[in-house]
């Protein structure tokens, strides 16, 4: 069977690879005194909460499961407008939201709508792999560009301008970024869209992790800065909807019908059941428990990210959201033996201590063999019994 080289293109997503071998082991070890502590998958352990399962429930139970327009319930739309004039303080119309099947919906329209054959975007490196093969899925180049420490392993406005060329159309970025859980300082983030605006490109940028900001300096959407910036949102994360699939994006006004007729032909529609579930994310109880929850993964990423460092785990930057730790094993595998980098580091890991973790593979090419993710999205018990099963090990 001949296979299109647009699905050629898309690399394995190592991140499950090494899932699917954790479960396999995690088989073997259930039951024993070192179960596997899975550190690896960046999905929250909260679920949504009660008034949004009685909300779903309520749907079902009323039959409100059919079709809604491609744009989403009007409701909904006007919920998460409310959400960002009173999070941020930000005026965003609810007809400029587009209601999703998951962030991934949104940035497969996004990468449609806008980019065609041969148009490079400028994205750091590391980043997220998926959100470069939406890119390559559009008939687009993604254009890694080596980031550092001392940038918060995001782009500055320097590397964009240098980078910019005939083809290039824009930047895809993301704050807080998965794998390393920075974010943009707020006037870098402006003075990269003044380079974007002045050669007329596009700005996007992946906003999934937006509500798990911990430091105030970080804490607010690019869509403060201008309408024309492209943003990516998700219930996945901070609502804790993973597998409901439901994510929304902000476009300029001019993009709506666009993106409406590109949606109603790939997607018809995001989920209806989901839809009316999240419509209770918003209520004061369901923001509240939000709230608390997200006090809780800021206090695992203060008892984890020093307990790694004394381990020998160096994370360069400390995240300022969503619920990663971007470790450098260099020192760690040198006490094990392990030569072969982050990948054969991750599995060792996970054959001595039961822990899955990810290496650095997927998310670039700039040194992935130092550093592996860890993610904290998971029990502080699990955590605790991590580091004491990593502290057993590394000495």
């Amino acid at each position: 069977m001949k296979f299109s080289t647009r699905a050629e293109r898309i690399e394995p997503f190592y991140v499950m690879e090494v899932a699917k071998a954790a479960q396999a082991l995690a088989r073997e070890v259930a039951g024993t005194r070192e179960p596997m502590i899975f550190l690896n998958i960046g999905e929250p352990d909260f679920t949504a909460p009660p008034l949004v399962q009685e909300a779903a429930a309520r749907a079902v139970h009323n039959g409100a499961t059919q079709y809604t327009n491609a744009l989403g319930l009007d409701a909904l739309r006007e919920r998460i407008s409310g959400w960002y004039q009173s999070r941020f303080g930000v005026n965003v119309p609810a007809r400029r939201i587009v209601v999703t099947a998951g962030a991934s919906a949104a940035l497969q329209l996004a990468c449609l709508a806008l980019i065609e054959s041969g148009d490079e975007i400028l994205m750091p490196d590391p980043s997220y792999p998926c959100n470069r093969h939406f890119v390559s899925a559009a008939e687009g180049k993604a254009v890694l560009l080596p980031t550092t420490a001392a940038e918060r392993y995001q782009l500055s406005a320097d590397k964009v301008r240098a980078a910019w060329n005939d083809k290039t159309r824009g930047v895809l970025l993301a704050s807080p970024s998965n794998p390393t859980g920075t974010s943009i300082a707020p006037d870098e983030l402006r003075r990269i869209h003044d380079v974007v605006r002045s050669h007329d490109g596009i700005t996007m940028i992946d906003e999934i992790y937006l509500g798990l900001s911990y430091e105030e300096e970080f804490g607010n959407t690019a869509l403060a800065i201008d309408d024309n910036i492209i943003s990516i949102n998700s219930f996945s994360k901070y609502f804790n909807m993973t597998g409901w699939r439901l994510g929304w994006m902000v476009v300029p006004e001019a993009m709506v019908p666009v993106v409406e007729r590109l949606a109603q032909n790939l997607f018809i529609c995001a989920s209806t059941v989901s839809q009316h579930a999240a419509l209770a994310c918003f209520e004061a109880e369901s923001i509240a428990e939000y709230e608390r929850r997200r006090a809780e993964f800021k206090a695992r990423r203060d008892f984890f990210i020093p307990a790694l460092e004394k381990l020998g785990l160096a994370v360069p930057v400390k995240p300022d959201g969503a619920f990663y730790a971007w470790a450098d094993c260099t020192q760690a595998a040198q006490r094990l033996g392990v030569t072969g980098g982050s990948w054969d580091f991750a599995f060792e890991l996970m054959r001595r201590a039961h822990i899955a973790v990810t290496p650095g593979r997927d998310f670039g090419t700039f040194d992935p063999e130092r550093f592996i993710r860890f993610s904290t999205a998971n029990s502080m018990a699990q955590l605790e019994e991590s580091v004491a099963r990593l502290r057993t090990l590394l000495g």
